[in-house]
């Protein structure tokens, strides 16, 4: 059984994600294309671990892609084998910055109040 993977959409409608998806579309294609594979992979439970994927802490992932900007989506699980990408960060360093995990950890809660089930 697969995996869904979704955006997280803000209450006024808008994607994060996408927008940061849209953005590496333009500055990097090669990276775009690589991201893009990342999370169609995050489909298939395989690929929920390292190399492609890694624990955050608190209930957040990140999908990792090295690449010439190191592009990251961190992401977490619902149920219904649903997977929510909630925030893209280019990242320079090796770990996350604490601002992006804060913007990911509130995008997650925000989530969950609205949509748990």
């Amino acid at each position: 059984m697969e995996f869904t993977v979704e955006f997280y959409i803000n209450a006024g409608g808008g994607s994060p994600v996408q927008e940061f998806l849209d953005e590496l579309k333009q500055s990097a294609p090669d990276d775009h294309a690589a991201v893009l594979r990342g999370l169609a992979m995050l489909r298939n439970r395989q690929y929920h671990r390292e190399p492609l994927s890694k624990s955050l802490g608190g209930g957040l992932f990140e999908l990792r892609h090295v690449g010439k900007l190191n592009a990251r989506v961190l992401w977490f699980f619902m149920r219904g084998r649903r997977i929510i990408a909630v925030h893209g960060v280019r990242n320079k360093g090796q770990s996350i910055p604490a601002r992006d995990l804060d913007t990911a950890q509130d995008r997650m809660r925000n989530w969950q109040k609205r949509f748990e089930t």
